[in-house]
């Protein structure tokens, strides 16, 4: 009796343990080579936006915004730290920074950390308070 109860707790912990890997995978965002279109909306302090296309071969939403000098920022220890975006810089005095968001969703890596796909659409916002 006590082996079977045995064996089927490591049958579970096994069947687990793949359901695991198999969710992370699945979920696990890929870069994707090649020429892809990615679009970029910066909505500015005073509300008004501006859109930027782009038909790029970068891997990485960072790398779009480095090269076209659309932002300019500080290497962190997450990652690029965005503090001007389109000639227009969030002023720490007033707790102004840049946030990201995709399809209204807010992205949850730092620029140089986002993958871009063909198609994506983000928007940066000039945003008070922390």
């Amino acid at each position: 009796m006590k082996k079977k109860i045995i064996a089927a707790a490591s049958v579970l912990i096994i069947f687990v343990c793949v359901l695991c890997a198999v969710l992370f995978m699945g979920n696990k965002k890929e870069t994707k080579e090649g020429t892809k279109k990615v679009s970029v909306e910066v909505v500015h302090g005073d509300g008004k936006a501006k859109t930027f296309e782009y038909n790029t071969e970068a891997e990485f939403l960072g790398e779009i915004l480095k090269e076209n000098e659309l932002v300019e920022g500080e290497e962190g220890e997450y990652g690029l730290f965005i503090t001007s975006v389109d000639g227009e810089k969030a002023d720490d005095t007033k707790e102004q920074w840049w946030c990201i968001t995709k399809g209204g969703a807010q992205v949850n890596t730092s620029a140089d950390k986002t993958s871009v796909q063909d198609g994506d659409k983000f928007e940066i916002t000039l945003t008070e308070g922390y």
